[in-house]
């Protein structure tokens, strides 16, 4: 008996001691609806998600709600190799490991970036079949990280118009309210990430085309300095104001893409101004105290315009403030940015014609050449028929390009030797005089409309209050982060905004508001499906 007691005791101490030489693994939840990309590569660390399965349920999302169920209308081309593609970044990363943060992560880009692969057709039908020669390099650095582009989403077309819609793809919806405009001319990206059809998405700003989706849509989004990111391979729509950038559903991942896309691009000479200047990690700046002593100028002009709006903006400044952020309030642009629409972009606008000649001219044969040719061949289209969606106002107004002046009038050389940088200097200055760091607004200072069914045929949407153009004429950076909901349950976007290059510092003061609020909302029309949460 004493024999079998002291086996016992000896079997028990050696049992003890084996388990507490085993590895502690906490459990952990995945979670498809919050996952970050570094949730994202955690469970593939831990073998618990391979890109393959990964691609598969952001698939399964498209399906159900893309052209089913709300019908939200946010993907013109799907990806047929995503699938394989995932697969080979599995075989990769088992073999010789991950290339980077984005190796196997799906981004659903705009239709107006060049893919090799893939039709790039601005949103016009006339462009349907329209596939590039080679990928425009914000694409190529991307894929070159291991990223899988999942698919192409609808646009305004030819980033022209701001409701989502397009002869190519329709009228893309809201999905926290179908009944209402997506914004544009990224709003199929937008909506795409509200539904979270994939983490991360790819956009392009001319006066507010990121930043309006990304606050119709409550999403993260970033318009970065003019010359970050190299334009080339980007269907121009005004080439002095446009750029790219990314879109999301966290400041981190947004960040992460952001500094894969920057670099000097020898075809691009605005990218010379950022040697020196640009990086290609901007998640070393993200701190959770960023705000901690930070002036931040808060504009007020246009607010009064939506109570809804208002409520939730004031009740972010509070939250700013709660963070460690000292707000000088009640500011106002100075009149020469608030009139810069008018006295600076609308001359600029000139340029368009001699964009899309030299953006045509490099397409395969067989397509449009000039405005005036996608104008007069778009006119001839007037019945609904396939992929085709009848859009005269559009089709109009590129006729009209076409007859006018170019470049060549004083008032566009004026607008853009001296206004741009009166607007410039009128905006550092404002800065300057309130000594604030950078300058707090809510990104859209009312709800997106409703859908027009007459929006295919207005040639000049009624303008709305926004502020969003500013960044553009100044070419400086423009970071919008979720604040809230309203009564009607709608997403509110505030934008941190600074000078040039000042990414670093707007991308920290988004991240350290963003966790300590967690404002993102989910769609109600786009719910979880089965096997997007698991623990492991």
């Amino acid at each position: 008996m004493k024999t079998f007691k002291l086996r016992s005791l000896v079997l028990s101490c050696a049992l003890a001691v084996a388990v507490a030489h085993i590895p502690f693994t906490q459990a952990a939840t995945f979670n498809l609806e919050t996952a970050s990309i570094q949730d994202i590569q955690a469970a593939v660390d831990a073998g618990a998600l391979t890109y393959e399965k990964l691609v598969s349920l952001y698939l399964a999302r498209i399906e159900a709600y893309d052209h089913k169920g709300p019908k939200i209308n946010t993907v013109i081309t799907l990806n047929a190799k995503a699938l394989e593609t995932a697969r080979a970044l599995d075989a990769e990363f088992k073999k010789t490991g991950r290339r980077s943060p984005l190796h196997g992560i799906p981004i659903l880009a705009k239709d107006n970036y060049n893919t090799a692969d893939m039709p790039t057709t601005g949103g016009t039908f006339l462009l349907d079949k329209s596939i590039p020669y080679e990928d425009a390099p914000s694409i190529k650095q991307l894929r070159d990280a291991g990223a899988i582009i999942i698919a192409k989403t609808n646009m305004d077309e030819f980033a022209h118009g701001g409701a989502g819609y397009s002869s190519r793809g329709g009228q893309t919806l809201n999905p926290h309210d179908p009944r209402r405009v997506p914004s544009g001319s990224s709003g199929g990206t937008g909506a795409g990430l509200a539904a979270w059809f994939s983490p991360l998405g790819l956009g392009s700003d001319t006066g507010g085309s990121i930043r309006g989706p990304s606050s119709a849509n409550g999403v993260v989004g970033i318009k970065p300095t003019n010359g970050l990111i190299s334009r080339t391979g980007i269907m121009p729509c005004v080439l002095t104001f446009d750029t790219g950038g990314p879109m999301g559903r966290t400041v981190y991942d947004i960040a992460l893409a952001l500094g894969f896309m920057t670099g000097i691009d020898l075809k691009d000479p605005l990218t010379n101004t950022s040697a020196g200047l640009f990086y290609k990690d901007y998640t070393q700046f993200l701190k959770k105290d960023a705000l901690k002593g930070v002036r931040l100028g808060v504009i007020r002009d246009f607010t009064g315009t939506d109570p809804e709006v208002d409520r939730v903006f004031n009740a972010s400044l509070k939250e700013l403030e709660a963070q460690g952020a000292i707000l000088v309030d009640n500011l106002n642009f100075p009149a020469a940015a608030l009139q810069s629409r008018d006295t600076v972009m609308n001359p600029i606008r000139a340029e368009v014609k001699d964009n899309y000649v030299d953006y045509l001219g490099g397409l395969r044969p067989g397509f449009p050449r000039t405005v005036t040719e996608l104008g007069d061949k778009g006119l001839l289209l007037t019945k609904a028929k396939g992929n085709f969606h009848p859009h005269p106002s559009v089709f109009k107004r590129f006729k009209e390009l076409g007859e006018r002046p170019s470049i060549g009038l004083q008032s566009y050389t004026s607008a853009k030797n001296y206004g741009m940088k009166a607007v410039q200097g009128a905006v550092l200055g404002l800065m300057e005089e309130k000594k604030v760091d950078a300058l707090v607004y809510p990104t859209r200072p009312q709800q997106p409309e409703m859908i027009d069914p007459e929006t295919p045929n207005i040639v000049e949407r009624p303008r709305r209050p926004s502020l969003s153009s500013i960044a553009n004429v100044t070419q400086f950076p423009d970071v919008i982060v979720p604040a809230g909901v309203t009564n009607e349950k709608m997403p509110v976007t505030i934008s941190f905004f600074g000078a040039a290059y000042s990414e670093p510092r707007l991308l920290g003061y988004a991240y350290a508001y963003e966790q300590a609020t967690h404002r993102i909302i989910s769609p109600a029309t786009t719910p979880a499906l089965a096997g997007e949460k698991f623990d492991y």
